[in-house]
């Protein structure tokens, strides 16, 4: 039961997130991380957002089968699977929206925040700087949240030239939100996660 509940939870996280990317993808706004990094080479190549997303995640692996575990990087591997179908589908069944640029910068930024909290505290992950910041959190004792905020305001600045000042603002905004939420709402699943399943396997 309580495996459902955290699954659950993950897929509700997973929905958020994607509704707020394309949020942000629709008014011409960025984020941070690899779904930032993803946006550019959106722009620069023919692939889609979901199948990049999916290619730039998959070198964090490496760090995060060596030292977060095998059990939560499967499941960080099903959610970055499961937030870049879920993208795809989201652009295929809900028009472009137009909203006041403002207005759409928070609410992504609630939506990405909360949906990211959901599936980080549920052990799993999105990939990428998520991965990087929970080990981060739990090595050095470094609120993930502030990890976040850093590396993602760097890939911001990075993107500058194809967004320009002003979607860079904006998309800060966006950034500076989810990324508190993130951080004031961390719980540390991962330890808990690798237990159970230790318990599980000698059982």
């Amino acid at each position: 039961m309580d495996l459902i509940k955290k699954l659950s939870f993950v897929l509700m996280g997973l929905i958020l997130t994607s509704l707020g990317i394309k949020i942000l993808s629709d008014h011409h706004l960025t984020f941070g991380g690899t779904a930032g990094i993803s946006t550019i080479f959106s722009f620069l190549s023919p692939l889609s957002w979901g199948t990049l997303f999916f290619i730039v995640n998959l070198p964090f692996f490496l760090i995060s089968i060596r030292e977060l575990g095998k059990w939560f990087t499967i499941s960080s591997l099903l959610s970055i699977t499961g937030i870049s179908l879920l993208r795809e589908w989201f652009d295929q069944i809900i028009p472009a929206l137009e909203l006041n640029m403002l207005f759409a910068s928070i609410l992504s930024g609630l939506l990405i925040g909360i949906g990211v909290t959901f599936v980080l505290n549920n052990g799993s992950s999105l990939g990428g700087i998520h991965i990087l910041g929970l080990y981060i959190d739990m090595k050095y004792r470094i609120n993930r949240g502030i990890v976040l905020f850093v590396c993602d305001s760097m890939i911001i600045l990075l993107a500058l030239a194809l967004v320009g000042w002003l979607s860079a603002l904006f998309s800060i905004l966006c950034i500076f939100i989810a990324s508190n939420i993130i951080g004031r709402y961390k719980k540390s699943p991962i330890k808990e996660m690798d237990q159970e399943n230790t318990i599980n396997s000698h059982a």
